[in-house]
């Protein structure tokens, strides 16, 4: 894993660039010019290697990200290792979505032979005491030394799996953490051409429904109506849904046939889907749900993103969605 020599660090907003407005905290721009003047105080006798700036504007709350901005990120990160002559990445993002965009990016960029971090900060830069600072040059320090290829997240100084981490706690700096959930799933041998991370994406209609006692036919078939390509269940335990409700299943049923992929991953933080045990999961995957194993909400979402908006088919789609593509399904 060489050290980087010229990293490229594209700005997307959060809190870590956020300033005092009106009605609170709010994304600013201007982030370089800020960077380079705690720079000049942060090295002292560890010169930092070179880096290029990018930023997407306007700079963002990432409350607001959606896949637009996923493949934005992706597109900048590209352009800016082909024209600023790059070896690595770091892209400064704001918390609240920042595991979905790790997991989105990891699926995005399969096949890329740079390594990407993603850091943000639980307190804007310039806060006495705060993380911006230690979480923005530990993760420059982290690529100096050398980084395998993938996405990680750096935060509070740990690295963590980019399609493994979740956000658990909002008023701590060790936010972020990978929930030891059970990761057996078989690796792809191959990946189709279609996922390589130069391949063009588009953005897909998707759902999350977690599963709740009274959520009934109705309610699924409003949801399912509104267009989606794909629907991710998060189901109980293992993978249980009301088995007994027969309108339920018809609706799920009639979405199977229709085209609509549909997912299951487990609701419980540790938890992972194995249709087989209960006969209330054996009937989710008689319908057609395939399982997400031990998949977080944050991975099965960007995998079915990318998957289908690679121009997959609903059937190819789902079979690659069983398969581990770079370590949400195996370890």
């Amino acid at each position: 894993m060489p050290a980087a020599k010229r990293i490229l660090i594209l700005y997307t907003g959060g809190t870590i660039g956020m300033q005092m407005g009106a009605d609170g905290l709010v994304p600013a721009s201007g982030f370089e010019a800020r960077l380079r003047a705690q720079q000049s105080r942060e090295e002292g006798d560890i010169a930092l290697p070179d880096w290029r700036f990018r930023e997407l504007l306007p700079p963002i709350d990432s409350a607001n990200m959606t896949q637009t901005h996923w493949l934005a990120m992706r597109q900048a990160i590209l352009d800016g290792l082909a024209e600023e002559g790059c070896d690595s990445v770091l892209v400064l993002h704001g918390t609240d979505t920042l595991a979905y965009s790790a997991a989105a990016l990891s699926f995005l960029l399969l096949g890329l032979p740079q390594p990407v971090l993603l850091t943000g900060a639980m307190q804007p830069a310039g806060v006495e005491g705060g993380d911006a600072w230690p979480n923005l040059f530990g993760a420059l320090r982290m690529l100096q030394r050398g980084e395998r290829p993938g996405v990680q997240v750096y935060f509070d100084g740990r690295l963590l799996h980019g399609v493994r981490v979740g956000k658990l706690r909002s008023d701590a700096f060790d936010a972020f953490t990978v929930l030891p959930r059970r990761r057996h799933g078989q690796r792809a041998a191959t990946l189709p051409s279609a996922l390589d991370y130069r391949q063009p994406r588009r953005p897909v209609r998707i759902a999350v429904q977690p599963l709740f006692p009274g959520l009934d036919a109705g309610q699924l078939r409003a949801l399912l109506d509104s267009g989606v390509e794909a629907l991710l269940l998060e189901c109980y335990g293992s993978g249980t849904g009301p088995a007994d409700d027969a309108d339920f299943l018809a609706t799920l049923r009639e979405a199977q046939q229709r085209g609509v992929l549909l997912a299951a991953i487990s609701q419980c933080p540790q938890g992972h889907v194995e249709f087989g045990v209960y006969a209330a999961g054996h009937r989710l995957q008689q319908i057609g749900v395939v399982s997400g194993g031990g998949m977080t909400r944050e991975a099965a979402l960007a995998k079915l993103f990318a998957l289908l908006g690679a121009g997959l088919s609903r059937d190819e789609a789902a079979h690659w969605f069983t398969l581990d593509l770079c370590g949400e399904l195996a370890e």
